[in-house]
């Protein structure tokens, strides 16, 4: 730093402050600063920037799997809100969903040096019924029920499957079968409890529920038992890959899609405009998600309030060509 301060004819003072980002320098004595770091090849050391301050720059994310859409999409979102905030993120998988788990991920992130920890929590835990961490952590929990304990940001999803749910009824359906996402997973059991709410509120029947795994092979296993009973107009599938396999199943056996049944989908993946035909969804804001993970971390790490609470990114109907009235008897 003393070696760019002479180079640049400034104080080293200076130089830490343009290092630093700090606005107040002025933008030729930055650029004298900048074009002296360059020819020196000189770089700030993190490491002893952040035992100078205390803070290392850097947010844990603990999760279960990359596998899901939701998952994958929301932690791209949230290494890029933490990026824009000058914050590198340590991604920390556990193998399975169990206290202990996350736990030991805890434990490993501590040694990593982090600030704060976003735990995607998509699952209920397998010998735990729930989720405990260590006290005084600066954490937010993504998809969970702790919201009564820790700060939590959801995808609204209950109001997701609603809009879905009610949007096929409007369309003058008598009622509308449902491929819902596995037994563990929290936006499963959401989405599955609107549906069935939706249904009942509306003195309508409510179909058995065909239970997937997210993959578009369930939804094509769903799909098959759906094809082959005649009284099924309407399907809502909880996320847009069950879809996919649904549509496939109809295809075989001859149902049009929407002229005989029509198809729902949750998500809103950039592939689901190409379907055939383009999916009609429920749109999941996952940029907004990772925005409001950050935020509510970053809160903590600084000392501003983040109480325990639950707060829900609204969902929005993206209307396609996969729904349309029903047949006419």
């Amino acid at each position: 730093m003393a070696d760019v301060a002479r180079l640049a004819g400034v104080s080293s003072q200076t130089v830490s402050r343009v290092s630093n980002g700090h606005p107040g320098v002025v933008e030729s004595t930055r650029q004298q600063v900048l074009d002296a770091m360059k020819e020196l090849g000189y770089r700030p050391n993190s490491a002893a920037r952040a035992l100078k301050r205390g803070e290392f720059r850097t947010i844990g994310v603990i999760l279960f799997t990359l596998a899901t859409t939701g998952n994958s999409r929301t932690v791209e979102a949230i290494a890029n809100h933490a990026a824009e905030e000058g914050y590198a993120i340590t991604l920390i998988p556990v193998a399975s969903p169990t206290q202990d788990g996350v736990l030991g991920a805890f434990t490993r992130l501590g040694e990593l040096a982090v600030d704060g920890v976003i735990v995607i929590m998509e699952v209920h835990l397998l010998d735990a019924v729930d989720l405990e961490l260590p006290p005084g952590a600066q954490v937010v929990v993504v998809d969970s029920d702790a919201g009564d304990r820790y700060p939590v940001v959801d995808t609204d999803q209950a109001d997701g499957a609603r809009q879905a749910v009610r949007h096929l009824l409007d369309l003058g359906h008598h009622t509308v079968w449902h491929v819902s996402g596995p037994a563990e997973s929290f936006s499963a059991g959401r989405r599955a409890q609107a549906w069935r709410d939706v249904l009942t509120a509306a003195g309508r029947p409510v179909p058995p529920m065909l239970q997937g795994d997210w993959s578009a092979e369930s939804g094509y296993r769903a799909g098959l038992r759906i094809a082959a009973d005649p009284s099924c107009t309407a399907v809502f599938a909880a996320n847009d890959q069950m879809a996919l396999g649904v549509l496939r199943a109809l295809h075989e056996h001859g149902r049009r899609v929407p002229a005989d049944v029509s198809v729902i989908g949750f998500d809103d993946i950039p592939d689901a405009v190409s379907y055939l035909p383009p999916l009609t969804t429920i749109h999941q804001d996952f940029a907004e998600m990772g925005r409001r993970c950050v935020e509510r971390v970053l809160d903590q790490i600084r000392g501003r309030s983040s109480a325990p609470g639950t707060i829900l990114v609204p969902t929005r109907l993206v209307h396609r060509d996969s729904t349309a009235p029903p047949p006419r008897s």
